[in-house]
């Protein structure tokens, strides 16, 4: 948005992104084991829980957040994505270090996590990573165990 004042002829240049907060969880039981992922956009008012098969808990945790981030994109569309900033709240230290370059990332399969990711920040106008503590991110963590109670009524059916 552009100001134009009378008072001082200058013109001001006012920040006109909009930001979608998203709280991503994912957990295995067993670690390799069955995994889901939990992902609540708060701004947005949407809760997605899906079981994703047999991960570890980073593969879930990153999983995770390459869901919330597809989707918000998906709920906004990518001709405006570039209008929103993204704040992706985890409660997964490790995930929120290594994406904001404070630790290194060793194994390949989680460079490659990390590469997706980078490639969709580049479709908005700012993506921030924040580690919270688990209390907070109670939502996200609901919808991983809400996926894998599901998915163990339906294994027992079979």
């Amino acid at each position: 948005m552009v100001i134009l004042s009378k008072k001082f002829p200058k013109i001001i240049f006012l920040n006109t992104r909009q930001k979608i907060i998203i709280y991503t969880d994912g957990g295995s039981r067993n670690n390799p084991g069955p995994a889901a992922i939990g992902v609540y956009i708060e701004t947005l008012g949407k809760k997605y829980g899906e079981y994703i098969g047999e991960k570890t808990n980073n593969e879930a945790e990153y999983q995770a957040l390459i869901f919330g981030i597809k989707k918000a994109k998906q709920l906004i569309g990518k001709e405006k994505s570039k209008n929103y900033e993204i704040e992706c709240r985890l409660d997964s230290e490790l995930v929120v270090k290594q994406l904001n370059h404070e630790y290194k990332l060793k194994e390949k399969h989680i460079q490659n996590f990390f590469i997706e990711i980078w490639n969709l920040m580049l479709d908005f106008g700012k993506v921030t990573f924040v580690h919270i503590p688990r209390e907070q991110n109670k939502i996200s963590d609901a919808l991983v165990n809400k996926a894998l109670d599901a998915q163990v009524k339906q294994d027992k059916l079979f």
